[in-house]
This record gives structure tokens, C-alpha cells and sequence, in this order.
């Protein structure tokens, strides 16, 4: 596995529940939040850094070393704060996995076409939060009694946007069951385009996994 550093900007729940996460998979974890009593959510546990500040401080952001994360969670309790830093940490450092927590899902599509992932609250995980800070391979969502077919979360490469969604059928050992967009499940059509920000859930042999999942990564063929 590959250890990054990753730039959290929220301790409430949400941000408490995923730091614990990425940190107990051995990445490095810097969580930025206004109130420092909300760093206690953490616990003694947290082999982390906090940072006391304002998520779009630039000072603030370097304090959590953003000049070198991997990716940035904004998921404070604020819509407009969390676009704000959100962008910040894209335009400004060119962090290359950048998402948002959203409580309007009404904008969601507004921020999507800035290049900036977004995840409501109606449909969000702390799961659909790390796909997006560290997307690679697939996650299982359903595997059948017999063990000979699974459904799987499979992330797609940036070669991949633009393309037809049906193109990912022509293209690996898979059928595409659904697509999840702005938090809600979209059942593409010969006309529906893979975007940014897009999960893609395909049910394949889990044998197949692997092929797959580098399949996937790596693009169509040209």
C-alpha cells in the first residue's frame, strides 16, 4: 500500500470517523478545525496532526502540510467554507484528490463542473469519502450465495471521462449495473457520458477482479 498524507478540514463526526480511518491504515493525517475542543473526538489513539484554524487560511492549510497531501476532505459544517477551502486546495496547491461535503444537494452539480467532487449528506459514508481521497481498485458492494458473481464500486481512470458509459462493457469482462452521480443512482442509457466525480458499479466474476480493476485504471484502448 502506498502511504500519503491527507488534509482533513472538520473534526465533527464525520471528520473525526474518517481520520481514524485513513490513520489506521498507515497514512499520514493532519485535521484542521476552528474549535480545538473538537479535536478531543480524535482521542489519544490519533498518532496524527490538528491544526487549529480556518480551512481557507493558507497559513493554516501549509501548517497541514497541503503543499505535499495527496488529497483534501472538506467536510466541515458549513457548505460554503467547505467549497472554499475545497477549491483553495485544488487551484491553489493542485492537490490531486479534492472533495466536499454538501448539505445542498441543489449546488452539488454547480461545484461538480468546477472539478470538485462533491458528496451529499442523504447519501454519504465515510467509505464514498476515502474512494474519493484514495480511489483505486474496487470495493465489493454485494457478492451472491455461490460466490460466482459480485457487484463492486470499480474506480475508473481520467482516460475514461468524456467516454460512453456503455464503452466500459465493450471494453472489460463486465456488466455496468449503475451509476452513482450527485449522490443519487443514475441507470445509464446509450447516451450517458462518464463524468468526473462518477461512481461506477459493475458486477463481474470475482476472479475477474483484478483484470478489472487494471483495466479500469488504465482506460479504453485508442
Amino acid at each position: 500500500m502506498c502511504v500519503v498524507h491527507i488534509v482533513i478540514l472538520g473534526c465533527g463526526r464525520v471528520g473525526s470517523l474518517l481520520a481514524h480511518r485513513l490513520d489506521d491504515q498507515g497514512h499520514s493525517v493532519a485535521v484542521i478545525d476552528m474549535d480545538a475542543k473538537a479535536f478531543r473526538r480524535l482521542g489519544e489513539t490519533f498518532s496524527g496532526t490538528t491544526v487549529t484554524g480556518i480551512g481557507f487560511d493558507r497559513e493554516t492549510l501549509e501548517s497541514a502540510g497541503i503543499t505535499r497531501a495527496h488529497g483534501f476532505a472538506a467536510v466541515s459544517s458549513g457548505d460554503n467554507t467547505n467549497i472554499l477551502s475545497a477549491r483553495v486546495a485544488r487551484e491553489t496547491y493542485n492537490v490531486p484528490h479534492v472533495v466536499a461535503r454538501i448539505y445542498d444537494p441543489g449546488r452539488a452539480e454547480v461545484y461538480e463542473r468546477l472539478g470538485i467532487p462533491t458528496v451529499a449528506t442523504v447519501s454519504w459514508t465515510a467509505g464514498q469519502i476515502m474512494r474519493q481521497l484514495l480511489p483505486s481498485g474496487a470495493a465489493p458492494e454485494y457478492v451472491d450465495a455461490s460466490g460466482t458473481m459480485m457487484l463492486a464500486e470499480v474506480h475508473i481512470g481520467s482516460a475514461w471521462l468524456g467516454r460512453r458509459a456503455e464503452d466500459i462493457e465493450a471494453a472489460v469482462p463486465a456488466r455496468l449495473g449503475f451509476v452513482t452521480r450527485y449522490g443519487a443512482a443514475l441507470l445509464p442509457d446509450a447516451d450517458t457520458v462518464l463524468q468526473q466525480g462518477d461512481l461506477v458499479h459493475l458486477l463481474l466474476a470475482p476472479a475477474d477482479r483484478t483484470l478489472v480493476e487494471t483495466m479500469c485504471e488504465k482506460g479504453p484502448a485508442r
